[in-house]
């Protein structure tokens, strides 16, 4: 599991790129809720392609390693979340839990909900 620990970091450069595009690109054309949501669907497509292709050359050998790998890149991004957030980039705490309400359309929850999956879904489409 170790190197599943080491694959979570290249997701860091994956996350940035999308926040730049998010912020050049499209993000001054659309609502700031608009952008965070398909800021949001971008980065679980990103993701997805990476875990397929990091599934593919570091096969896990059952659901449980799966599971455990997506349980590893959760609790890395949660807390790189948190950290970088509040102590590198100074957002209240206020600002980094609203990110979880659902019923205001932040749809980050579903992201991190998609990290933990990832490595079960593509290891559950490679071995029926």
């Amino acid at each position: 599991m170790t190197i599943y620990f080491l694959l979570w970091f290249p997701m860091i450069p994956i996350a940035i790129l999308n926040g730049v595009v998010r912020e050049k690109v499209y993000g001054p054309h659309l609502r700031e809720w608009a952008a965070h949501q398909l800021s949001t669907g971008i980065a679980a497509l990103l993701f997805g392609v990476y875990t397929w292709l990091v599934t593919a050359r570091w096969p896990l050998e059952d659901s449980a390693q799966a599971l455990a790998a997506g349980g590893i890149w959760l609790a890395l991004t949660i807390a790189f979340e948190f950290g970088f957030g509040r102590y590198v980039a100074g957002h209240s705490w206020e600002k980094l839990l609203a990110d979880y309400n659902l019923l205001r359309g932040r749809v980050w929850s579903l992201l991190l909900a998609a990290i933990f999956l990832l490595p079960w879904i593509c290891h559950s489409l490679r071995n029926g």
